[in-house]
């Protein structure tokens, strides 16, 4: 990393941080509204800010990193699907949810809930969404953002401490975000949304220029075994020949139909459209119009997220298996030890499969060992522990360090615009988690008379707080195998509960006040129940979701057949703003729609 890498990398941090806070104060404010300033920007934010600014909160380590890696693994474009449902999610949620949302008037997602049901549904909600924004996404960030510049630096010599990683991506979060609020965060998302998508096709441009140039026999197909390439073919052409198992999803049993269908919509939908970090950049909106263009423009920017990124990766597999092996260590020792102990135990051991494909005496003899073991413990009694041999999640890694350009400000920018990914997202949970705390339980239960200033002092205090946490307890994940996986997993806990009440008050707007409550403190029992395997051995996360959202609703609707309101609830309007809808953006939003069946229909 040379001087000219190093300067493009603290000026484009620079601009980002002091474009954010100079915008932030460009306009008098008022000291009337000096809260709806700070946390929803005056609710003047236009589309395109709100665009970039969703997918720049959206984006950031456990992302970047971790769809890369899945990219580069056996989920292969599957994990796609991640991105390309949310592009249908984001156009339901522009025309379905937020017209509710903007014209009750609200300025927290929890605050909708005690006009549907009651003020304790609503509370139940701000704690929940506290908890796992501070206790779950925060420290997620944090540490797999500080993990990823630990690793990433490493490979040129600059020895970072991952303690103080956590703390200085926490305060430099911290800094634009007290200070500025949400207006500071758009436009810095706004450079950080557009840094990352050139960022990642200047890595995809690179990636397919090696594959291009880089002999065929040194190549690793998406199988681990050999397969034999024209030497005139171009990039593309070398592309679809070695990774041709990984580019049709309905043959990958890593993203099955049911989860497809069923359990992948219910992390989406909370994620895009109940999930105040994401949902208070349109809550902030000019006006509906504004709000809906917004969320169609971030749907069409998904729709591009896995070609630059999922992508890469794959093609970081066919260039550097070799050191993605290096990368996961000696993990053939716990087997190695096995083997050689005189007591064999009761453990087989279950191969990477592209591993055994390119090293087919070591797998032959893992295989032997496996039936020895069975043929003396039964199947029944033995256990099975996975080996995995190549380390994926160095794909991101891997592709900077070794194909961009060095000391001609490339390199610097694309490791800044990772940095700014991660600071984004990062601002944006410090940013809600505030909001919730000082709206939904000091305003609304502490000082119903603060002032708007006060408000906004309490909410520059939550963030300190909040970072100060989120810092402290981020190094205790240096022991989960997967951030991404831990991250959407106990969002399980309050997610799916969240989605049965909103889904359950629209539906029904007879039912019980009490509902919000039931079906918030009924979720988490039953998710823990199928997601720690009591009633279902096994069953994947997003299977114990959707089953979960089942049960949830189910007895939501049998409450509201004994238990009915007086009167049918009637969502009036309380705001002056322009609810006018954009018929522009509903036609773009068909298109989204279309593109992205068209996308299905190409790789599945």
């Amino acid at each position: 990393m040379g001087i000219i890498d190093i300067i493009v990398f603290v000026l484009f941090i620079l601009v980002v941080v002091g474009t954010g806070l100079l915008k932030s104060k460009s306009d008098n404010i008022s000291t009337d509204n000096d809260a709806e300033n700070y946390f929803l920007a005056g609710r003047g934010l236009s589309w395109w800010l709100i665009g970039f600014s969703l997918i720049a909160a959206n984006i950031s380590a456990e992302q970047f990193v971790g769809m890369s890696g899945q990219g580069a693994g056996l989920y292969g474009l599957s994990v796609s699907s991640w991105e390309w449902l949310a592009a249908i999610t984001l156009v339901v949620v522009a025309f379905v949810l937020l017209p509710y949302f903007l014209r009750s008037g609200i300025t927290t997602i929890p605050e909708f809930l005690e006009v549907r049901y009651n003020h304790w549904s609503r509370l139940l909600m701000t704690l929940s969404m506290i908890l796992i924004l501070i206790g779950v996404s925060l420290i997620g960030v944090i540490y797999a953002g500080a993990l990823t510049l630990t690793e990433l630096m490493s490979q040129f010599q600059f020895d970072l401490s991952l303690a103080g990683c956590c703390w200085a991506l926490g305060i430099m979060a911290a800094i634009y975000v007290a200070v500025g609020g949400l207006k500071a965060c758009a436009w810095a998302d706004l450079l950080q949304g557009s840094a990352l998508i050139i960022g990642g096709g200047v890595i995809t441009y690179f990636a397919f220029t090696a594959l291009n140039t880089t002999p065929s026999s040194e190549l690793m197909s998406a199988t681990g075994g050999p397969i034999s390439i024209d030497e005139s073919s171009g990039a593309i052409e070398k592309f679809n020949s070695l990774n041709e198992s990984v580019m049709h999803m309905g043959s990958n049993p890593t993203m099955p139909w049911g989860i497809l269908l069923l359990g992948i919509w219910i992390p989406n939908f909370y994620y895009w459209g109940l999930n105040q970090y994401i949902t208070q950049r349109v809550l902030g909106s000019a006006s509906l119009s504004e709000g809906q263009k917004g969320l169609v423009l971030a749907a069409g920017l998904k729709l591009l997220i896995p070609f630059i990124i999922v992508i890469p990766g794959i093609i970081a597999f066919n260039l550097f298996s070799s050191e993605m092996a290096s990368n996961a260590g000696n993990v053939m020792a716990v087997y190695e030890e096995a083997a050689s102990s005189s007591n064999k135990g009761n453990t087989i051991f279950q191969l990477d499969s592209r591993w055994a494909m390119a090293n087919p005496d070591k797998a032959a003899e893992v295989n032997a060992f496996n039936e020895s073991v069975i043929n003396r413990v039964g199947s029944e009694g033995v256990v099975v522990s996975e080996i995995n041999n190549y380390k994926y999640d160095s794909a991101l890694g891997l592709l900077i360090t070794k194909l961009i350009p060095q000391n001609v400000g490339l390199l610097g920018f694309v490791i800044a615009a990772l940095l700014g990914a991660i600071v984004s997202s990062l601002a944006a949970v410090l940013n809600a988690a505030s909001t919730l705390l000082t709206m939904d339980v000091y305003q609304r239960y502490l000082k119903p008379k603060a002032s708007q200033r006060q408000l906004v002092s309490i909410g520059r205090i939550c963030i300190g707080i909040f970072v100060i946490i989120g810092c402290i307890a981020s190094p205790l994940l240096a022991n989960n195998s997967s951030i991404f996986e831990f991250i959407q997993k106990f969002q399980g806990y309050v997610s799916t509960g969240i989605v049965a009440v909103f889904i359950y008050g629209l539906a029904n707007r007879s039912g019980g006040d009490w509902a919000g409550v039931i079906g918030l403190v009924a979720n988490p029992v039953i998710y823990y129940l199928l997601s720690e395997s009591i009633l279902f051995p096994e069953t994947h996360f997003l299977y114990s979701m959707s089953y979960s959202l089942i049960a949830v609703l189910a007895i939501l609707f049998i409450y509201g057949f004994f238990h009915k309101r007086a009167e049918k609830i009637i969502f009036s309007t309380n705001t002056t703003m322009d609810l006018t809808r954009s018929n522009g953006a509903l036609w773009a939003g068909w298109i989204v729609c279309i593109l992205t069946v068209l996308l299905y229909i190409i790789f599945w």
